[in-house]
């Protein structure tokens, strides 16, 4: 009987885990076409360069290596630099022209890949 017990929670360790598994979208793929997400949930993942937070509220930027996306929060303040961090919020494109773009991501959810 205590085997049954065991399996059961090794199956039920394995799905959890495998239900939290979440797909991110390279920060190279929002910079390629940003019009493309603009206004859509997206999550990324890497760590986190140049983070400042005052008073619950926050910026950040996150570098996955493929490129480095700036993060803004409306509370939770900022993680430290060098933090690994995943990021879901809503992309957000305020111009491109030519070569230059403005966008940011408004964090919803912030976990640890």
């Amino acid at each position: 009987m205590p085997s049954l017990s065991r399996r059961s929670l090794v199956v039920f360790t394995a799905l959890l885990f495998l239900s939290c598994k979440t797909n991110t979208t390279p920060i190279k793929t929002l910079l390629d076409d940003p019009s493309r997400f603009d206004g859509q949930t997206v999550r990324i993942a890497g760590n986190v360069q140049g983070s400042v937070g005052l008073l619950g509220f926050g910026a950040y930027q996150v570098n996955d290596g493929t490129g480095t996306l700036s993060v803004v929060t409306e509370g939770g303040g900022a993680p430290r630099q060098g933090a690994k961090v995943g990021v879901e919020g809503t992309f957000r494109s305020a111009y491109n022209v030519g070569t230059q773009s403005a966008v940011v991501l408004v964090e919803q959810r912030r976990y640890t890949p």
